[in-house]
Parts: structure tokens; sequence; C-alpha cells
């Protein structure tokens, strides 16, 4: 059996503000959960008027009160930014408020520019002190030592089940020697997908936190009534990542025919690299491609996400993706 959970950056569509897009993620979370979703994750980026999660555990907050029973979690928090005691007393805080209900993502990466990262105050390190940084907010989400001078209150005992996500081979590896679950951005960043599942896999070892392998990978999806339409759906997402890599980040841009005409050949060569791990179409052609992706990599939960300019449509999107996915577990189950 196959769950399924929800990636949701908080887009912010070309012609509306910031607070159009928290609602809009607030509205998308409750109908998710109604449609069979496991968890709604956020994502922590700075410095991007394309996307409104800057605030991940305040966001994260206010989805787990908007909502009952899905987990609610971070995909994730970006942790050289912070201070691992600044985590874990905000997500023991919500853990407190919503028992057994709060996922932590961990990330190596800053999720933004350097100038952006040395604002954050937290310095620029290379990420080698992420597994230490990891090690210690573990240590403050658990049962605490005799003598421990430090605690995080809230956050001391409730054990916030911790994630590590990656789009290489270290955060494989890193998950696997911990005995946590493992993420792999694949939704933009799927060139090392099947070694990173491979020595996840094979690694990993058995701790108090997991008894066995948990692989999480990360789809997009664009599913709408006809194979143009999710088409056209998926055009946004082309543009924002083709306007990342020329430098020039903005709002989720607005939808359009034929994108790819649009784009230099080496833009569009690198935006179909990046976004390869995408169902886009009609529910036949989504189905088929959601399929295939299950079949090929065996994860044992997928995560989707679809930045889709249309509020409307995006909910279909994920409501059609959910429709599907339960088919598809259905299946697996007979």
């Amino acid at each position: 059996m196959v769950p399924f959970s929800v990636l949701d950056l908080a887009p912010v569509p070309d012609g509306s503000s910031v607070g159009d897009a928290l609602r809009n993620t607030l509205d998308l979370a409750r109908h998710t959960e109604s449609w069979g979703y496991r968890r709604f994750w956020l994502a922590e980026h700075h410095n991007m008027s394309g996307i409104a999660s800057a605030a991940t555990a305040v966001l994260i907050g206010q989805v787990a009160a908007a909502t009952q029973s899905i987990r609610v979690g971070a995909g994730g928090v970006m942790l050289p930014n912070h201070a691992p005691l600044v985590i874990a007393e905000q997500f023991g805080t919500l853990a407190t408020l919503y028992p057994d209900r709060i996922d932590l993502g961990l990330g190596r990466a800053p999720g933004t520019d350097m100038a952006t990262a040395r604002a954050l105050r937290r310095g620029l390190e290379d990420g080698d002190g992420f597994p230490r940084d990891v090690m210690e907010l573990m240590a403050y989400l658990g049962d605490g030592q005799l003598g421990q001078q430090v605690r995080a209150i809230p956050g001391a005992g409730t054990h916030v089940p911790i994630w590590i996500l990656g789009s290489s081979l270290y955060g494989a590896q890193l998950a696997a020697h911990l005995g946590l679950p493992y993420a792999f951005a694949s939704h933009f960043a799927p060139a090392a997908l099947e070694q990173a599942s491979e020595i996840y896999r094979q690694t990993f070892r058995p701790s108090e936190h997991l008894e066995k392998p948990h692989f999480m990978m990360a789809l997009n999806v664009f599913a709408a009534d006809t194979d143009a339409e999710g088409a056209f759906l998926k055009s946004s997402m082309q543009q924002a990542f083709a306007n990342l890599r020329l430098g020039r980040p903005g709002p989720l841009p607005r939808p359009m025919e034929n994108v790819e005409a649009t784009f230099d050949p080496a833009i569009a060569a690198g935006v179909a690299q990046a976004l390869a791990c995408t169902a886009a179409g009609s529910p036949d052609t989504v189905r088929d491609a959601l399929h295939g992706f299950i079949t090929r990599y065996g994860p044992d939960e997928i995560i989707i996400t679809g930045q889709i300019h249309d509020h409307e449509a995006r909910l279909k999107s994920f409501r059609i993706a959910a429709e599907i996915l339960s088919e598809i577990r259905a299946s697996q189950e007979a």
C-alpha cells in the first residue's frame, strides 16, 4: 500500500497577493484532508516573491488548526538557517498543541541565495555541521539525559518524527545511518533518484525511530480533463523554473500555450530534466504516469506537488490525483 501526501509551497500567483496565497493553502489543506491524503507538508524558502511559506512553523500551526486529522509538517525546514534548539521549541510547541500530527523534515541547503543566508544570521557553513545539528535537534525532542543543562520546553519528550530530505546521495546516506525516513526531492532534482533510493535501502540501519527503511519520492502532478489542459497548467511551473535558472524569480507565472517554444534550447533542456518526475494531462494519462513511477521506483510513500496558477484548477488537480492514487492503492491491496 502506497500512501500519498501533499507538498505545498504556498505559491503566490502573478496578479495575487501573499494573503491570497496563504488563504489558498489553508483551503487546499482542508480539501486534501477530505480526499484521503496522509500528510500536508510546507517548505521553507526565503526572499522569493512567488513562495509564501517562509515562516514555515507558523504556517504549519495555521494548517493544523484548520484541519482535524491530516498530519502537518515541514518538507522541510532548512536546518543550517536555524539553531536546533529554536526548531525543537517551535515543533515541540506544535506537537504539544496537535499531538501525533506533526512531522519535521530537515534539509541541508539554505533554501535561498547567499545574501539572504547571511541575513538569516546563521553563518555560511558548507553543510558539514548538518549531521551534528540533526543529532542535537533529536536530543532536544527526546526524553533527555540526566544532568542535561539545556532543554527544549516545549519539545522535550515530544519525539516529533524527523525525516531527512535530500536531492543527492548525502541525505540518503545520513538517513540510512541514523535510521530515519528519507524523502527525495525528485520533483525538481530527479537525477540521483534511483541511486539514492538504492543506497538508502541497502545501507539502512534500524533504530529506535524506524525498524525498516521508509522512502518517499516527490512528484509533480498537473491533472485536468484533457492532456492539453494538463500541459497548459504545467506551463506555469515550467516558466517558474526557467525564470529561476535565468536569475529572475518572481510570482508564479500565468499559464501559456506552447511554452517550450519561448525557451532557449539549453533552458528548455534544463527545465525538462528538472521536471522529469511529472504526471500531466487527463486522468488516464496521469494514471499511467503515476503507475509507472510507482512500479519503477517502489516508493513507500508518494508526496505530490503542483504549482498551478488558478486555485480552482489546483484543487481539481489534487482531487483527481487523490482519486487515481486511491485506485492504485486499492489495486495493490486486492
